[in-house]
């Protein structure tokens, strides 16, 4: 597969450079030429446009960062769309609202182009490791055209079910984060109260029945979510935003999971 990549950030550059170096024909674009400096060294080409990258590209990856960028380099002037012929393939690696990937598979439909959802997590260490995480949905057949590719930086690769299903349970899982962070924030902060050092109950509770990806997040960054709120805050209140929404529209209760991350994000200054 000729594959072309859109959203060099610092997840989606190791995704990138892990592809070209798997050995697959690869194009990228980019609207800042700097990000496609650290790709000089290899054999990856640069389109113009994204819609001369669709035109070069069987597969087409997105990382870029939210709904609105999505919507924008697929199907706006000179998008994805323009360019990509029958046959071809769209993954929406950002993280967004599953129907935004379903008013694109729409549209894309019509030119005879299949549009999965692979949401990733792990951020750029687990992509340059490889053994990212990738959380597809869309038609088997698609996901299994795919799979090889995604196995260059992932692993493992799960499919969900039909498109969206993919965002949806990275929307969950960013929730119930979101909800840890909390959490583990105020346990540590009641121990401060009660006399026990942040560091050591960290400690404690990382070797314990109670740890936690969020737990170790916090403690590896001086004990508090001072330091995290600034690097994520914004991208977790729109995810928690998006699953609530999701909720609502399905008149389902979300319970104490979104509680629990409303809190979080009042304590980040992020409130929803």
């Amino acid at each position: 597969m000729r594959i072309g990549f859109i959203g060099l950030g610092s997840q989606g550059a190791p995704m990138a450079r892990r592809i070209v170096e798997a050995g697959y024909s690869t194009t990228l674009w980019a609207r800042r030429a700097a990000s496609l400096d650290p790709f000089s060294d290899t054999a990856a080409k640069a389109a113009g446009s994204p819609a001369e990258l669709g035109e070069a590209s069987d597969l087409v990856c997105l990382c870029v960062v939210g709904d609105a960028d999505v919507e924008d380099v697929v199907d706006g002037e000179n998008g994805v769309l323009a360019g990509m012929q029958s046959g071809g393939v769209i993954a929406v690696h950002s993280t967004v609202h599953p129907d935004t990937c379903r008013r694109l598979a729409e549209k894309a439909a019509g030119k005879g182009v299949s549009v999965i959802d692979a949401p990733v997590s792990g951020g750029g260490p687990a992509a340059e490791a490889g053994t990212l995480l990738v959380m597809a949905g869309g038609d088997d057949d698609v996901v299994e055209r795919c799979r090889p590719v995604f196995e260059t930086y992932a692993d493992p690769v799960v499919h969900l079910g039909g498109l969206g299903s993919g965002q949806v349970t990275k929307l969950l899982n960013n929730l119930l984060f979101t909800a840890n962070l909390g959490t583990a924030a105020t346990a540590l902060a009641l121990g401060e109260q009660l006399g026990v050092a942040t560091d050591r109950l960290a400690e404690v509770v990382s070797r314990g029945s109670s740890n936690s990806f969020a737990l170790n997040s916090i403690r590896g960054s001086g004990g508090t979510l001072d330091r995290l709120a600034g690097m994520a805050g914004a991208l977790l209140r729109k995810d928690v935003r998006l699953v609530a929404d999701l909720a609502q529209h399905a008149s389902a209760a979300p319970g104490a999971v979104l509680e629990a991350a409303d809190a979080a994000l009042a304590l980040m200054d992020h409130p929803r």
